[in-house]
């Protein structure tokens, strides 16, 4: 990566991390694009070069977030199925604590601010619908799927559902205030429970 790009990226990390510190002390609605653009020492046409909207600087790393699923469907292992390469995933996740589930350190202050505001709600609620139909797209086309095959749609919905539930489960324990080293064996046993239940059907 050359100077110039990275500085760039560089530009783009600072504004968001100024930003969330001023979301996390005062609430996102509380907070206007003018504030983040002070105290992050740039103009406010510098963020909105890099951040198109408001929410998009709450949700910094929602492309990769949303292009997460195809990656684990892309790189799963020799013979495997795409509902067991997201298992292994998702256990690799509560073993390394990763944001990409929701598990890391935070992740409940994270949910308590996209709760308390409408409009981030909806753009959250917007990126899964977004984040489904990517990853629809993608087993459509390791699949060979039809325009009219439904399959790929019903697969990514079961699978994403499937980690929203889990993420949620977990946050809720965190925002009771449990320790994670209680939280972690539970979240292990749900986790093997769903994707059980995706891999062997819902018929019981």
């Amino acid at each position: 990566m050359g100077l110039r790009e990275r500085k760039k990226r560089e530009t783009r990390q600072r504004i968001a991390d100024v930003a969330m510190g001023l979301f996390a002390a005062r609430g996102f609605d509380d907070v206007t694009v003018a504030e983040v653009a002070r105290a992050a020492d740039v103009s406010v046409n510098t963020v909105f070069n890099y951040f198109p909207a408001k929410e998009d600087l709450f949700l910094d790393r929602r492309d990769w977030a949303e292009g997460r699923p195809e990656e684990v469907v892309r790189q799963r292992e020799p013979g495997e199925s795409v509902v067991r390469a997201f298992r292994r995933d998702v256990l690799d996740a509560i073993a390394t604590r990763s944001w990409r589930y929701g598990f890391n350190e935070g992740s409940d202050v994270f949910t308590g601010m996209v709760r308390e505001s409408p409009t981030l709600l909806a753009r959250v609620r917007e990126f899964h619908v977004e984040r489904e139909e990517a990853l629809a797209a993608a087993l459509a086309r390791e699949s060979g799927a039809g325009g009219d095959d439904v399959t790929p749609r019903v697969v990514a919905a079961q699978i994403l559902g499937a980690t929203r539930a889990l993420s949620d489960y977990a946050v809720r324990r965190m925002l009771a205030g449990e320790a994670w080293s209680s939280i972690e064996p539970a979240l292990k046993e749900q986790t093997e429970r769903a994707f059980d239940l995706l891999e062997h059907g819902l018929g019981g």
